[in-house]
């Protein structure tokens, strides 16, 4: 029909709510009003604020014995001031309040007292907090007394007449306490409801703290049985092949070491990293573990740049010496970042190539730069284009790793020319940061970004990815950039 909002699954037409949800009129009333009536109770009604509760009772009842039934016998004042000594002590004993106010009432009838109104305003409220801040024994004994006490009054003043006495004291002692254990109602189902969500949330973190080490078991089992198996396979044919081969030319033997020595790093780097994935907390613990040293990272550095100048790069270095008091979570970065930046610069620019390197700290930001010359075009990619270098997770594994210490990666050709450049800023961690530390997958960046209009910045993907994926940023990372 036209004109009328889509119908619900319940059958009720769906309206549009503050939270812009449609929701079914026949649910009822929206939670949002319920949650913030139920916060304001707890705020207005809590423990804490009965002593200031009491006072505004107090300066009610003593102007209304002011302005509006003011006593004229000294011992209508003497019963008023009375009750209110008792009412300002009431906000820490309520059961002994309400006995005692009630009491008081009972006296007043006695002796010909004109102060009732007031005094039965302190004796509801002391019922309500009673009702509020006590339970069991306590409770049903103030009740108890005070009933007694109320129905005394209630039978006087009624002259005793059974229904006029049964509405008076319903008046002044049942709804006070019925009101009183709402409120504590209300407040002990939020705190259940707020136990069962914290406990819902721990449930769900244990599980997913489980998975997450049960998917790290698994992977670290496959790189152990299959990826270093074929690993060491090579490292063990090629050094049988350095002592079969004993009559090549020199520079095979330079090769054949360079590839032995290589690839038992990168076994060693693997069971490294196997170890990693099945204890973490490992890299706290154990310092052995890390893979890379603060006080090694120049060098490490250094190792990674002549690795690339061996497979015939030209690269030029500039090295800040106070990178070396980064701590190993940066470093690490670091290192990886210039490890797959080499390579993508020997993979895409050709041997040939020449690149510029350079690691500074700048304040409180590290910046790292690498810079090619395009080397020699390929010309089985001729039909690609020169703009775009992509085809593996090289650039999304690198951005990932920036962005988790709140950083950003940027790469793209150099304007104005053939080549192209990789850009990282990461927080040095030796300074607060202008801005909050962006979480994977954010855009937010820490320190000034830097003037280049012609780089592309790569966003990464989500950080909570399926399980079974790997943080492809380092130099297992993929064929692309």
């Amino acid at each position: 029909m036209a004109g009328l909002p889509p119908a619900g699954p319940s059958g009720g037409h769906l309206e549009e709510g503050s939270s812009s949800r449609w929701r079914s009129r026949r649910d009822g009333p929206p939670t949002y009003h319920r949650d913030v009536l139920t916060r304001w109770m707890e705020r207005i009604f809590d423990d804490q604020l009965a002593p200031a509760r009491f006072v505004v009772l107090s300066v009610l009842a003593l102007g209304d014995l002011r302005l509006l039934h003011r006593p004229e016998d000294p011992w209508d004042w003497a019963l008023a001031l009375g009750a209110l000594a008792v009412c300002l002590a009431g906000c820490r004993a309520p059961l002994a309040a309400a006995v005692t106010l009630s009491a008081l009432l009972v006296s007043g009838d006695l002796l010909g007292a004109h102060v009732g109104v007031p005094l039965k305003a302190m004796i509801a409220v002391s019922l309500f907090e009673l009702a509020l801040r006590t339970s069991g024994r306590r409770l049903a004994a103030g009740i108890g007394v005070t009933t007694v006490l109320l129905t005394l009054h209630a039978l006087n003043a009624a002259s005793a007449q059974v229904l006029p006495t049964l509405y008076r004291l319903s008046i002044l002692a049942g709804l006070p306490l019925l009101f009183g254990a709402y409120v504590r109602l209300m407040r002990e189902n939020a705190r259940q409801a707020r136990e069962r969500v914290c406990e819902e949330e721990r449930r769900r973190r244990s599980e997913t703290l489980a998975a997450r080490a049960a998917e790290r078991t698994a992977i670290a089992r496959e790189l152990h049985d299959l990826v270093a198996h074929h690993v060491s396979s090579m490292v063990l044919r090629v050094g049988v092949a350095r002592h079969v081969l004993t009559d090549v030319d020199p520079r095979m033997t330079e090769v054949l070491d360079d590839l032995h020595g290589s690839g038992a790093a990168a076994l060693a780097d693997l069971r490294r990293l196997v170890a990693l994935l099945r204890d973490p907390a490992q890299v706290h613990d154990d310092p052995a573990v890390s893979l890379v040293e603060p006080a090694g990272l120049v060098e490490a550095l250094e190792a990674a740049l002549e690795r690339g100048r061996q497979t015939g790069l030209t690269v030029s270095a500039d090295v800040d010496p106070a990178i070396g008091g980064l701590d190993a979570v940066r470093g690490l970065t670091i290192l990886r970042l210039t490890q797959e930046g080499m390579a993508n610069v020997a993979r895409h620019a050709g041997p040939a190539a020449s690149a510029r390197f350079s690691v500074r700290l700048d304040g409180d930001t590290v910046r790292l730069e690498i810079v090619d010359d395009g080397g020699r075009p390929d010309p089985a990619a001729a039909g690609v284009g020169a703009t775009v270098r992509s085809g593996g997770h090289g650039l999304i594994g690198m951005t990932e790793r920036a962005q988790l210490l709140g950083g950003r990666l940027a790469a793209g050709p150099v304007p104005g020319g053939r080549g192209w450049r990789l850009l990282a800023e990461l927080p040095s961690g030796t300074a607060p940061s202008d801005g909050p530390v962006a979480a994977p997958g954010t855009d937010a960046v820490a320190g000034p970004a830097p003037q280049a209009p012609a780089l592309a910045t790569f966003s990464a993907p989500p950080p909570e990815r399926p399980l079974g994926t790997l943080d492809r940023g380092g130099p297992l990372g993929g064929p692309g950039r």
